[in-house]
C-alpha cells in the first residue's frame, strides 16, 4: 500500500476523507437515480437540493439571517470578485487595505471603477505584518480587506472600525475560526481551501448593499442577477458545489468552536517549533502570523538540500513556499490532521539533529 502522503498545499487543498469518499460514490450513481452527479441536470430537484441546502448551511453555519443575507455560488474564483465587487459597488471612492498580492490585485481591479484609496499598506516590510490602528475618516463606498494572506502567512486578528460597508476576501480562512460574520456586508472565498474542489466561489452578501448599485451591471457581473436566479443564472459547478456541500455538513456537524480550537493548537504547534529550531526562522510578524498558512525560512548556512530531502523521504507535500517570500509554507487547513503536521515537525527536529 502507498504510503500516506501529507498535504501542505496552499491550494487546491487537503479535504477530508470521507467527502472523497462520498464525492466518489455520487460520481457512479447519485442519490440512485442511476446517474453520476456529472452528469444530472443542473436544473433537477436532486441538484436544486444540493444547491439549497449548501446555501442554507452555509448561512446556518456563518450565524446569519438568511432573510437579511443571500449565499451565492458562483464561478470565476476570488479573481472575478476582485471585479464584481468593485463593479457593483465602487461608485465614487474606496477603501483598500493592502497586505499582499491578493490585495494588490483587487485592487488593480477596483481601479477600473473609480477611485481607490489604499488607507494602509504592508509592503513596506514584503507583506509581513498587518497594518494596525487604521484611522478610517472619510465615507467610502465601502472598505476592502484581506482577512488571511497564504503567500506571506499573515491574518487579521481584529478587524477595522469603518461606518462604510465592510467587503473581506475570506478564501484562505473561511470557516477555521469563530469571529462574528454579521460585521461584513459582503464575504467571498474561492472554494480551494477550506470548502471544497476548485470551481466555485461562496458569496455571502447583505442583501441591503444591493440598494447601492449605481451603475448597469452586466447580467453576469450582477449580484442582484444572481440573487433572483438562486445561483443559477448560468449552469454552475455542479460536482464543486456538490463536495461543498458535503464540507458543510461536517463543519456544522462538528461546530465552529471546536474547529477554531483545533486549528489554534495545530498553529501553536508549528509556530512553536519553527522558533525552537535553531535551524529556522518565521517569516510574518508574531503577532500577525496566520493560523492557516504558516511561512519560516531556512537560517543562513544550513542545508537546504538536505531539508528538501528529509521532506521527500517523509511524503510531505507541497511545502515549498511563495517565489515572493521563498523558504517553506506550511498551510494547515481545517482538514489536516495532527498526524501529517507531527511528521513535519518531526522532519524539521531531525534535519536540526543533522546539522550539529
Amino acid at each position: 500500500m502507498k504510503n500516506k502522503v501529507h498535504n501542505f498545499s496552499a491550494g487546491p487543498s487537503i479535504l477530508p476523507n470521507i467527502v472523497f469518499e462520498q464525492a466518489s460514490s455520487a460520481i457512479n450513481n447519485f442519490n440512485n437515480t442511476g446517474l453520476s452527479i456529472l452528469e444530472i441536470s443542473h436544473r433537477s430537484k436532486d441538484f436544486m437540493d444540493v444547491l439549497e441546502e449548501a446555501r442554507s448551511l452555509a448561512l446556518e453555519i456563518s450565524d446569519l439571517d438568511a432573510n437579511k443575507y443571500s449565499c451565492l455560488f458562483l464561478q470565476g474564483g476570488a479573481s472575478m470578485q476582485f471585479l464584481m465587487t468593485a463593479h457593483n459597488f465602487l461608485n465614487k471612492n474606496a477603501a483598500y487595505i493592502n497586505t499582499g498580492s491578493w490585495s494588490t490585485k483587487a485592487i488593480k481591479e477596483a481601479k477600473l471603477y473609480g477611485n481607490v484609496t489604499e488607507i494602509a499598506s504592508s509592503s513596506d516590510k514584503n507583506f509581513n505584518y498587518i497594518p494596525k490602528d487604521i484611522i478610517i475618516n472619510d465615507d467610502y463606498d465601502y472598505l476592502h480587506i484581506t482577512s488571511n494572506n497564504t503567500i506571506f502567512g499573515t491574518q487579521f486578528h481584529s478587524f477595522p472600525l469603518s461606518d462604510s460597508p465592510l467587503i473581506a476576501d475570506m478564501s484562505s480562512d473561511i470557516f477555521s475560526r469563530k469571529i462574528d460574520l454579521s460585521k461584513f456586508d459582503l464575504i467571498y472565498a474561492g472554494a480551494q481551501k477550506n470548502l471544497g474542489p476548485a470551481g466555485a466561489t461562496m458569496v455571502i452578501i447583505n442583501k441591503e448593499l444591493l440598494d447601492r448599485v449605481q451603475r448597469e451591471v452586466p447580467s453576469m457581473l450582477s449580484y442582484k442577477v444572481h440573487i433572483e436566479k438562486d445561483s443559477s443564472f448560468n449552469t454552475p459547478p455542479v460536482f464543486s458545489i456538490y463536495c461543498i456541500l458535503l464540507n458543510l455538513r461536517l463543519i456544522k456537524q462538528e461546530g465552529i468552536e471546536s474547529i477554531s480550537k483545533k486549528n489554534k493548537i495545530k498553529s501553536d504547534f508549528i509556530y512553536n517549533e519553527i522558533d525552537r529550531n535553531k535551524c529556522f526562522s518565521g517569516f510574518s510578524e508574531f503577532s500577525d502570523r496566520s493560523i492557516m498558512n504558516a511561512t519560516f525560512n531556512i537560517n543562513e548556512g544550513f542545508d537546504v538540500d538536505l531539508f528538501n530531502k528529509i521532506c521527500s523521504n517523509n511524503n510531505i507535500s507541497g511545502i515549498n513556499g511563495h517565489r515572493s517570500v521563498g523558504g517553506y509554507r506550511a498551510s494547515i487547513y481545517n482538514a489536516l490532521p495532527l498526524e501529517s503536521l507531527n511528521i513535519l515537525i518531526d522532519a524539521m527536529k531531525e534535519f536540526e539533529l543533522s546539522q550539529e
